[in-house]
């Protein structure tokens, strides 16, 4: 059928009792057993770790291995115990490692530095409560905050090129508390507007020296330039900024730990940060922003860095009160590729499934895949937001005029889910792409779910929506500059009994339905 250039609003409306036949309602495939509550998160830790089956090369993930050499430090109630803690670790580091114990009780403590094969390890019953005073983090150290180096106050527990460190233990860890810390964070505006890529790295310094001077929030636990890294069972709550945050780290282990961060401004509970062969399970996240985050740099500090986020698997997760269940974005210069999210549930989540990028920030992600997920959401269960808002890149965020591709300008492709169950959300996929560079082949099957409305994409090109039971109150799919997108074997009930389609733009065509309900097998073309 040919269609006008630029608008085509077309309502084909079919009876249930005349135009659904056998065939129809047969669908010939079943969802595959999804997980419930009851068998993801941190209260369901298994004592080892099984083996990992993803759909690219991985590592084999096993528990790091200690001396057997334990200093139970003696800590005081009256003052900071940094010193403390940091001195016993770098001792045991420096005779070939071991394991620092933190006693019963709560304790104050400034900055805590690991050093290679040290195990901190903070029992149940112990707390380290960390303090909100910008003198108790200095001096500055290399980090990068949100995805730039910089020289600030690095994170609560750091590390910087060290091999085989952990943090472990059924204890808890408290940020900030009171002080000056909150009170000095930088607010000046985007980082990329605050520190200029040119500038080395050296003087890009945030330490809070001066009694006036700005500093970048520590972040909770963040490994920087470290190998074979392992956190296990702790509770974090109360973060000044992100949570758990490894840094070109190779090798990274997370399981286990259960973080609240609810209330927090920017307060992510894991984010990779060009980091590569990482496994997470069996976590629990409730956070003041995103809950699992892939990174990998941003703009031209980012590519000048140039490192991806690649081999990250994530299964026995729950996110609950959260900005996206599992976010990639939206710093992605470096590329994030080789996502593998399985057996996970999002419970109480805005957004679902969500990725980010903005035209100033580079890379994007590939090959990212999605399988076995249970979905209870207030907002959309897959969305792409590749434009952003003005406040943060300025006439960028306009959708329209589009702009030369350049080395900024970033991508999506290659993203699969399946088997997907959404008790609740309100759109099932919404995509504002670039369109200079829209989302490319994006593949998305078997799912069941309950939504209020049913699919909107803008600058999508190249699609596959299959075997689906779709329950909503709406009848619209809406396409604005999307092609090559087909529609199989999907019963979409809704109580008007038809599909409105709502076509525009010069790029859409050939947009193909097959055995589908309320609607005829068809083709649209431009």
């Amino acid at each position: 059928m040919k269609r006008n250039y630029y608008l085509l609003i077309a309502t084909v409306v079919f009876s249930l009792s005349a135009c659904i036949n056998v065939k129809k309602n047969s669908a010939g495939w079943t969802l595959a057993k999804i997980p419930t509550l009851s068998d993801v998160g941190h209260t369901n830790l298994p004592e080892e770790i099984a083996a990992v089956d993803a759909p690219f090369e991985t590592v084999q993930f096993i528990k790091p291995v200690f001396q057997q050499d334990t200093i139970r430090v003696e800590l005081s109630l009256e003052k900071v115990n940094s010193t403390i803690i940091n001195k016993a670790i770098a001792d045991l580091s420096s005779n070939g490692g071991g394991v620092v114990e933190i006693p019963t009780g709560e304790w104050l403590t400034g900055r805590v530095e690991l050093k290679s094969n040290v195990n901190l390890h903070i029992p149940e019953g112990s707390i380290l409560r960390f303090s909100g005073l910008v003198k108790d983090f200095q001096p500055a150290v290399f980090t990068r905050i949100e995805g730039v180096d910089v020289m600030s106050l690095g994170a609560c527990i750091y590390a910087n090129h060290q091999d085989n460190i952990a943090v472990t233990g059924r204890g808890k860890l408290i940020g900030p508390t009171g002080g000056d810390i909150r009170d000095r964070i930088d607010r000046s505006g985007v980082i990329e507007n605050v520190i200029e890529a040119s500038t080395p790295i050296g003087e890009r310094m945030f330490d809070g020296n001066q009694e006036s001077g700005t500093i970048f929030p520590p972040m909770f636990i963040s490994p920087i330039n470290c190998t074979n890294v392992y956190i296990e069972g702790v509770s974090l709550e109360n973060t000044a900024f992100w949570n758990v945050v490894p840094i070109y780290c190779d090798h990274v282990i997370i399981r286990g730990i259960n973080v609240n961060s609810v209330g927090v401004p920017r307060g992510d509970g894991i984010d990779i940060e060009s980091s590569r062969n990482v496994l997470i399970e069996y976590v629990t996240l409730s956070c003041g922003d995103d809950c699992f985050t892939m990174k990998a740099g941003r703009g031209y500090d980012g590519l000048r860095v140039n490192k991806p986020t690649e081999n990250v698997v994530v299964r026995y997760c729950l996110a609950k009160e959260g900005h996206g269940g599992i976010t990639v974005g939206s710093e992605t210069a470096g590329v994030i590729r080789n996502l593998y999210i399985h057996d996970c549930v999002f419970d109480d989540t805005e957004v679902g499934i969500r990725f980010k990028t903005r035209r100033p920030r580079g890379g994007g992600g590939e090959n990212l895949i999605y399988e076995r997920i249970r979905m209870n959401l207030r907002a959309t269960a897959f969305k792409w937001d590749m434009l952003g808002d003005s406040l943060y890149v300025g006439a960028l965020a306009e959708r329209l005029p589009a702009r030369d591709v350049n080395e900024l300008t970033p991508k999506y492709k290659n993203i699969q889910a399946k088997d997907i169950l959404i008790e609740n959300c309100t759109h099932l996929v919404k995509v504002f792409g670039i369109p200079e560079s829209p989302l490319e082949d994006l593949n998305i099957e078997n799912v069941v779910a309950n939504c209020s409305n049913f699919f909107y994409a803008c600058d999508l090109q190249g699609g596959t929506f299959k075997n689906m039971r779709l329950n909503s109150n709406d009848s619209i799919l809406e396409f604005v500059d999307a092609g090559n997108l087909r529609f199989e074997n999907i019963d979409f009930n809704t109580p008007a009994r038809k599909i409105d389609l709502k076509i525009e733009g010069r790029q859409s065509d050939q947009i193909q339905f097959s055995n589908c309900s309320h609607i005829e097998d068809q083709t649209w073309f431009r």
